[in-house]
């Protein structure tokens, strides 16, 4: 167990970042907060809050989860203080390890190589996972712009499998039966979630530099649209739709804050970001805790205006904010934020398809995964091989699947991440007081324990089959972990040359 439980000195961690070990630094603080506001204002105001809002029904009428309704924002307030206690961790380690390892890097620093591994491990169902579901939200407001221009693609070629076996629509589901079928199979692929994770895996194996060029025009394109949300749907808002206001109390409050989580994940994708930042020390810390803010603040005010538009029952739709400006009677203004939707998803693909490789390449430089993860292209400086890898696993899956399930199993891994770093920064404080610290997290250790205890709670708003799903990924992940990482650790080799 004590072998299990090394943990890798800090001073270890920053060589690695430096010479032609380490990533091309290009980043200044306002790119960490563009990076946050594109990873953060994506599928989850553009899509899953349509879910949080009305709740998720199974076609057999179970019910999954209570909506929260208006009430909506009080979970976005409920998660922002959440996000914001775990921000404050991630800020004092991100300044101290600027690395690209993100949770990882700080899990292996302070609480050892195990947890650090487990750590690694649910930050793939935040970024690779997660951004199979920011695809299929992509492809949902990529086909209502479609729709809104007089053309329509086959639904056969726009819905997954999953999608249709899983929907509550009966005319999505009946395309089990009315679409081709081979061998008695039916043929559902979301052929343009496919496409457009293709597109952006090539434009993150070029260049960073080009690809946060691209992501601040994405930003301020969004921004523009949600203003235009904002503006356009305030003066339509009709009061009698925030009554009830919380229909469902405390649950649906909660419950939808646990759905919703979804719209914060992106956060904590600037700090794998940390190795191509110039001065991570002054700059990591402004770009997380000012992108969190700022979109903390869009989300209540969306959220305020969506479910004043339209009852909220009708947001349940894989594009809420369009279908609310086409209820409210507002048709163009719908198909303009369908516009603005298709750039502001294609950013959060762009930082989620970042963040997955420099977690691998992480991992792979420190053992735990095949030397090949952790190969930096000559040319661009890009950890390449793990940008096409993830980038193929991403789009494949995104074919086939539903994004509503993978939103669960994305939140529950990155809520747990999110509670680990909480802890590590009170266990560093403990273990190595000494250390210089560029930031310091304020109230220790009520910051830590409570932000800890916090994402415990939120985790326990999700479903049964979250958690089911939760732990054979953590089964699977430990197996892999005893079958070559425990046995590669560059770390454990090291220690063991030196007694």
């Amino acid at each position: 167990m004590s072998q299990l439980l090394q943990r890798k000195p800090i001073a270890a961690l920053v060589p690695e970042t430096e010479g032609h070990s380490g990533l091309k630094r290009v980043m200044g603080a306002g790119d960490l907060v563009m990076l946050a506001i594109g990873a953060v204002i994506g599928a989850g105001i553009f899509s899953s809050i349509g879910t949080a809002a009305a709740g998720e029904t199974l076609p057999t009428g179970e019910i999954v989860r209570y909506g929260a309704g208006p009430a909506l924002v009080l979970s976005f307030i409920l998660l922002g203080l959440v996000c914001g206690l775990a921000a404050l961790c991630y800020a004092e380690l991100a300044a101290m390890i600027p690395q690209a390892g993100s949770a990882y890097a700080y899990s292996y620093a302070t609480l050892g190589e195990l947890v650090a591994w487990i750590i690694g491990w649910d930050l793939i169902l935040e970024y690779a996972v997660g951004n199979i579901a920011v695809a299929i939200a992509w492809s949902g407001y990529f086909n209502s712009l479609l729709t809104g221009v007089g053309v329509h693609l086959p639904d056969f070629l726009t819905h997954g499998y999953r999608t249709a076996l899983l929907s509550s629509d009966p005319a999505v589901h009946a395309l089990l039966q009315t679409s081709p079928h081979v061998a008695g199979i039916p043929i559902l692929l979301n052929v343009p979630a496919f496409a457009i994770v293709i597109l952006v895996t090539w434009l993150l194996y070029i260049g960073v530099q080009e690809s946060v060029r691209v992501n601040n025009i994405m930003v301020v394109v969004k921004l523009i649209v949600l203003g235009v949300f904002v503006a356009v749907g305030a003066v339509h808002i009709d009061t009698a739709n925030f009554v009830p206001f919380a229909p469902n109390g405390w649950r649906g409050i909660h419950q939808g804050a646990a759905i919703v989580f979804f719209a914060y994940i992106g956060f904590d994708a600037i700090s794998t970001a940390a190795e191509e930042t110039k001065n991570p020390q002054r700059n990591m810390p402004i770009g997380i805790l000012a992108g969190l803010a700022i979109c903390t603040l869009i989300y209540v005010v969306v959220g305020l205006v969506a479910t004043g538009l339209v009852p909220y029952q009708q947001l349940k739709a894989a594009d809420p904010l369009a279908q609310a400006l086409q209820l409210a009677g507002l048709a163009t203004a719908g198909w303009f934020v369908s516009l603005g939707a298709v750039v502001s998803l294609t950013a959060v693909l762009l930082v989620f398809q970042y963040g997955q490789p420099r977690i691998f390449f992480s991992m792979a430089r420190d053992g735990l995964l095949p030397a090949w993860a952790s190969r930096i292209h000559p040319k661009y400086r890009t950890p390449h091989i793990t940008t096409v890898v993830t980038g193929i696993a991403v789009a494949v899956a995104a074919l086939v699947l539903d994004e509503n399930e993978i939103y669960d199993l994305t939140n529950i891994g990155t809520l747990s991440a999110f509670a680990i770093v909480c802890v590590g920064v009170y266990v560093l404080r403990r273990t190595e007081p000494d250390r210089v610290r560029p930031f310091r997290v304020p109230f220790l250790p009520f910051v830590s324990l409570a932000g800890a205890a916090a994402c415990v709670y939120i985790m326990f708003g999700l479903p049964t089959h979250a958690w089911e799903r939760f732990g054979i990924w953590l089964v699977i992940g430990l197996a892999i972990y005893i079958g070559y990482g425990y046995r590669h650790s560059r770390l454990r080799a090291e220690n063991r040359t030196a007694g």
